[in-house]
């Protein structure tokens, strides 16, 4: 198979969705590999590195979208890519549906088929592909949260774990999961006063066994969060449902319940946000203010440390990817149960019931 490795378009995207390790992977099992040029710069690798393990360098995502069976990428396809996609081409990437219905109608006219890294399921209901960069962006979350708590960057100048004699920054996670947990953890190892709330009591059990003592558990319901964002400095939003909308945990009504200064991270804003105030934004411009209260709505937070990011990618979508390069997608998908449920369009079909719900558009079962 040949597969095409594009330069990330996205603003301020440096990750790359394979790197020399991977391509000589592929190499080996007999695959053509065509890496735009420059794709890997962001993420330290230079073009001899990848024709160093095997793979073809050509100079224009034109030129790597029009030869390539299978487009492996990190992103969703933008508008400049729309139109390079081809009928029965596969791209496998993180796509996000859910929050883009441009998007998705855009993929079901192209008639491709569209793999969904953060729908691919495993049977204990995990999310491998989507893991990775939910540990980097929660750990980001904390990071990012505690700069914009600085009064330069609009927040209320509070240090997040404080001083002696100085009471520390309250945070709030709303949501218990990958996301949630190593945003806990990275507050509560700065300092912090943690409070991490979720809708599962296993959940909440299990966190309040492994987590510091400045971790406290909290049921997650619209009164607590009421109750709890008016003491809040930093608030992470870290809700998901797995392909579908993320809901709205706090509302524009809630803001004026806040201090001023208070920064909210919404780190489901790829997943069309769970605070109602969101919106999207770019590292190079990630913050607004409503109400007084910062608004932190990056949607590649992890691309700010794409050499990270990218190796733990790769580490997790590799296997997949060689599957897919090696028994085509049809038969992958077959035979890996997991790998069927990253499946989103095919050939026009919505295929996976929570981006057909989303948009109020058909969807229809694969039958293999």
């Amino acid at each position: 198979m040949k597969v095409g490795i594009p330069k990330e378009l996205k603003a301020f995207e440096n990750r790359v969705a394979v790197t020399p390790a991977g391509v000589h992977e592929l190499v080996a099992c007999g695959h053509e590999v065509y890496v735009e040029t420059g794709a890997g710069i962001g993420s330290g690798f230079s073009d001899s590195d990848y024709t160093a393990t095997g793979a073809k360098i050509l100079s224009t995502i034109e030129e790597t979208y029009a030869i390539a069976d299978m487009i492996v990428k990190v992103k969703e396809p933008i508008q400049q890519e729309y139109n390079l996609i081809r009928e029965n081409q596969i791209i496998f990437t993180y796509f996000h549906f859910a929050s883009s219905l441009e998007l998705t109608e855009a993929m079901i006219k192209s008639k491709a088929i569209c793999i969904a890294y953060e729908t691919v399921e495993l049977p204990d209901h995990s999310l491998p592909l989507l893991v990775p960069m939910s540990e980097v962006a929660g750990r980001m979350a904390i990071q990012e949260g505690a700069r914009f708590l600085e009064k330069p960057h609009l927040g209320k100048g509070v240090l997040l774990g404080g001083v002696p004699g100085v009471k520390p920054a309250h945070v709030i996670v709303i949501g218990g999961g990958i996301v949630g947990a190593q945003s806990a953890k990275i507050a509560a190892g700065m300092g912090a006063r943690v409070t991490i709330l979720d809708k599962s009591l296993p959940r909440l059990r299990y966190l309040n066994d492994i987590m510091p003592a400045n971790i406290t558990t909290r049921y997650s319901d619209t009164h607590t969060i009421k109750e709890l964002i008016k003491d809040a400095d930093l608030i992470v939003g870290a809700v998901l449902i797995a392909g579908d909308k993320a809901p709205q945990v706090i509302t524009r009504g809630m803001l004026k319940e806040m201090q001023p200064g208070t920064v909210l991270v919404d780190v489901a804003i790829d997943q069309g946000g769970c605070f109602e105030t969101s919106r999207p934004t770019t590292h190079i411009d990630p913050v607004f203010v409503i109400d007084d209260v910062v608004h932190y709505c990056v949607a590649n937070i992890p691309g700010a440390v794409p050499m990270t990011s990218t190796l733990a990618l790769t580490n997790a979508t590799l296997p997949y990817a060689l599957s897919l390069a090696n028994m085509g997608w049809e038969e992958a998908c077959k035979e890996y149960k997991d790998l069927r449920k990253g499946l989103n369009i095919i050939k026009g079909d919505i295929v996976y019931k929570a981006v057909a719900h989303t948009f109020g558009l058909q969807y229809k079962e694969y039958q293999f």
